[in-house]
């Protein structure tokens, strides 16, 4: 039997490096860290430290066996390790002090070896033996001190390090501190200056290169546009700036098709492959540089540039690709609270629908397609500027009968064509002849179709498409806004403090008035379907002090300003009489309206007098009406109210009753001054300024004796032109009418500018004649002419001589002064010649 092998106890551990209990620091965030984790050290409590002892010295600890045992057990233990390295030294001639291995981790071999790193100390010479020897004195001394001596040699080797490096520290903070400070400001600024000079420089670089060779060089554009969205705000504006430039360019005058899988599969030549590389590149910059703008113009600080930057390329290049994403980029900003950005996009949207020929008029169809969507989706809650760009549209009405027109010449030469080949001319026609014609006539119409696509003139029928696509869209946007605006009361009544915040601070309507104006302008474009239904809604809104009924049996209270309600009938006149051959309708209502308007009319309040003036040319002036009573009503109220306008409004208004009084004759009896009114009466005997109806006024029993005030007008033009109606006769004499209509006195009498107009001619300044002596006694007789012109030549002679002795006088008194400094220089000469005389005989004598 085999003896069995005692277990070999397990190696010491070696004990960690002592620190100090001075050594030691706690910072704020340690003890933090211990109280909220208590709940995870609670292990440290329960240790078995007696079996852990056992385990690491190999004997039980009891009260016998103390800690001084234990210390000198280590020490023995310590002293033979360095007995054992000083031996292995020797032997192998290796001086070196060996790291603790507590301190520094080992390295462990793939056999399993551990190896401790050691510093090397070299010594050359003989000098080996004594330095050993020196260190195994020192190590045997230090072997003999106490482990509290060793102790108190460790804190104060430590603290005396401590505050020789605080020291250094200190002092190196000091020296430094000041000067690293503006150094490293310096050096911040002279980079962030340099950075910008040479990005400037690279920007400046691209552009010039792009612009001189864009083929070339349409690499570096990737470079350019990345730019754009750098941090530095400076260097992405100057970015988009070139970037412009350069798209404005280098961007050709056709939309750009990227080849299908299809035709880059096929071998083409260097030419088009180089080609196809460049368009290919030019639009994904495009595309990217886009996203940068839409990206910045949504809410940075660079918005304002970036809505110019797509305005422009808007303007320059509305033929070329993403102009969907263009115009979906810019049209939100033009109902935008910033001024220059709304005038910048309204202003581009009008250049787009003026210049056609750019794009052919697709963009204008996209345009007003995106715009009616946007009105809708805001439910009229827009600035007024988003719809006026509406009235920049122009439609052509004579495309359908040019094109009718067109077709039935072609049809026509079709027909006589075949007509000849039908028609038998001498012998029959071989088939091959047949065929040859036919294959001629293919050919002949392919290219038509072939020149018809290469023209730049556009086809009448497509143009016709997109006008019609054009107006539905323009109509349902302008019939929307008219919904809209009783629906608009009904939410100020339903909810009155409300309604300015709804609308974003534009007012309650804020489309209301540039929708009339577009439905005035384009009343001939109306279908007549839909005449009748316009006409009922703009005499509801006309009468906007009435309790309307909606369709669930609301009361609603309109509320319209005057200018509104005068543009409602306008607008119904210009509807009626544009398409007067389908229509017949009686605008009695408008008249009243209008009638009853002239009452509540203010020049301070509504300072729209331009659309009173309007309305007087249109419902007035224009066109001709067959009731008396009517026009006289009008005639009557005019003058009453020229008396409270100021001069431009007054003349407005006197033109007008002039033109009234010029075209009925019988209104001529009002200027007749009978104590009992007009000479002619109607069915009301007596006139009433109150009624509502202009029928029911009995105007003609009634005077103007307001001319009689408007004579005395401060206004000269006011009073001359009242004078001028009062003194027109009531024969049946044919007058001719004037040529000034109401809104050319209006602007011809204005005084918005200040100035009295028209300017008053000043006289001029009486110039100062000479005193002619001749004139002057031309109406007396010869005697005494002859005796006036000797008493003036007597007088002539007084007065030189007198004249002739002051300047003698002035004379005299300059020679005498003149004279007084010679006489005192010379005096002085004198005495000078004398002192000097003496002193020279005192020396003489002397």
């Amino acid at each position: 039997m085999r003896k069995k092998n005692k277990k070999s106890e397990p190696p010491l551990p070696l004990l960690p490096p002592e620190v100090g209990e001075d050594e030691i620091e706690v910072s704020e965030e340690d003890v933090e860290f211990v109280q909220k984790n208590k709940r995870f050290a609670g292990f440290l409590n329960r240790l078995d430290t007696d079996t852990i002892t056992k385990q690491v010295v190999g004997l039980a600890v009891d009260d016998s066996r103390k800690e001084d045992a234990l210390e000198s057990y280590y020490e023995q233990r310590v002293k033979k390790t360095s007995s054992f390295s000083f031996s292995a030294r020797e032997a192998t001639n290796d001086f070196g002090l060996e790291v603790d291995p507590v301190d520094a981790l080992p390295v462990k071999t793939l056999s399993g070896q551990l190896y401790y790193k050691r510093v090397q100390h070299k010594v050359e010479g003989t000098l080996v033996e004594s330095n050993a020897s020196e260190d195994i004195c020192a190590g045997q001394t230090k072997e003999k001190l106490t482990k509290a001596e060793r102790r108190k040699e460790l804190k104060q080797a430590k603290r005396q390090a401590k505050i020789q490096a605080k020291a250094e520290i200190q002092f190196g903070k000091e020296s430094k501190a000041p000067k690293s400070a503006v150094l490293e400001e310096l050096e911040k600024d002279l980079s962030v200056e340099e950075l910008f000079s040479q990005r400037k420089a690279d920007i400046a670089e691209i552009g010039t290169g792009l612009l001189s060779d864009p083929e070339k060089n349409i690499s570096t554009l990737k470079e350019l546009v990345e730019m754009c969205s750098d941090e530095d705000k400076n260097i992405s504006q100057l970015a988009l700036i070139s970037s412009v430039a350069v798209f404005k360019d280098i961007i050709p005058g056709y939309r750009v098709r990227l080849p299908t899988e299809k035709e880059l599969e096929m071998k083409v030549s260097k030419e088009i492959k180089k080609m196809r590389d460049y368009e290919s590149t030019l639009l994904k910059c495009y595309q990217t540089f886009l996203q940068t703008l839409i990206t910045l113009g949504k809410g940075s600080s660079l918005h304002q540039i970036a809505v110019r930057c797509m305005c422009i390329l808007l303007e320059a290049i509305p033929h070329f690709n993403y102009r969907d994403s263009l115009l979906a980029a810019v049209i939100p900003h033009m109902s935008s609270i910033d001024d220059l950005n709304r005038r910048l996009s309204c202003a581009a949207i009008r250049s787009l629908f003026l210049n056609e020929g750019k794009h052919r008029g697709e963009g204008t169809v996209e345009a007003v397609q995106l715009i009616a969507d946007f009105v809708k989706r805001k439910h009229c809650r827009l600035h007024p500027d988003t719809i006026e760009v509406f009235l920049s549209l122009s439609f052509y009405g004579d495309l359908s009968r040019h094109d009718e027109s067109k077709s039935d010449g072609k049809n026509h030469y079709r027909q006589k064509n075949k007509n000849n080949d039908l028609k038998p001319s001498g012998p029959v026609k071989s088939e091959n002849k047949v065929k040859k014609h036919q294959l001629a006539a293919r050919l002949r119409e392919e290219v038509e179709e072939d020149f018809k696509a290469a023209s730049s003139a556009p086809d009448s029928s497509e143009c016709r498409r997109m006008q019609t696509q054009t107006l539905a869209a323009v109509f349902e946007t302008y019939f929307r806004i008219l919904k809209c605006s009783l629906d608009s009361q009904l939410d100020r009544r339903n909810n009155p403090t409300n309604g300015e915040h709804m609308h974003h601070g534009f007012g309650l309507r804020p489309l209301l008035v540039p929708c009339l104006d577009g439905l005035g302008k384009f009343s001939h474009l109306i279908n007549v379907d839909f005449m009748e239904d316009l006409l009922a809604h703009l005499q509801k809104l006309a009468a906007g002090d009435s309790t309307l009924k909606t369709r669930s049996g609301t009361c609603l209270q309109l509320i319209l300003t005057v200018p509104e309600r005068l543009r409602c009938c306008i607008v119904a006149f210009k509807i009626v009489r544009s398409n007067l051959d389908a229509l017949n309708i009686d605008l009695r209502e408008f008249f009243v309206q209008l009638y009853n308007l002239l009452l509540d009319w203010e020049p301070e309040r509504d300072n729209h007098c331009e659309t009173l003036a309007e309305a007087l040319k249109i419902m007035l002036c224009e066109g001709r009406q067959h009731d008396m009573q009517r026009a006289a009503a009008f005639t009557k109220r005019l003058a009453s109210l020229s008396l409270q306008f100021e001069s431009a409004e007054a003349m407005t208004v006197l033109v007008t009753l002039k033109n009234l009084l010029q075209k009925y004759v019988k209104c001529r009896n009002l200027l007749e001054n009978d104590g009992g009114g007009g000479s002619i009466g109607g069915t009301v005997a007596k006139y009433q300024p109150e009624a509502s109806d202009p029928e029911l006024s009995g105007a003609l029993s009634s005077i103007l004796w307001e001319l009689a005030l408007l004579s005395k007008h401060y206004h000269p033009a006011v009073s001359e032109l009242a004078d001028n109606i009062a003194s027109m006769s009531t024969s049946h004499n044919r007058a001719v009418l004037s040529t000034l209509s109401p809104p050319d006195a209006f602007r011809t009498y204005s005084t918005k500018e200040g100035a009295f107009r028209p300017p008053i001619h000043q006289a001029k300044p009486t110039r100062k004649r000479k005193y002619n002596h001749a004139s002057a006694v031309s109406f007396l007789s010869s005697e005494e002419q002859i005796k006036a012109v000797e008493d003036t030549d007597s007088v002539r002679k007084k007065f030189t001589t007198h004249f002739k002795v002051l300047r003698d006088i002035k004379e005299n008194e300059i020679l005498r002064r003149e004279l007084n400094t010679t006489l005192s220089s010379l005096r002085l000469y004198e005495q000078y010649k004398a002192r000097k005389s003496k002193k020279l005989k005192k020396v003489t004598s002397g």
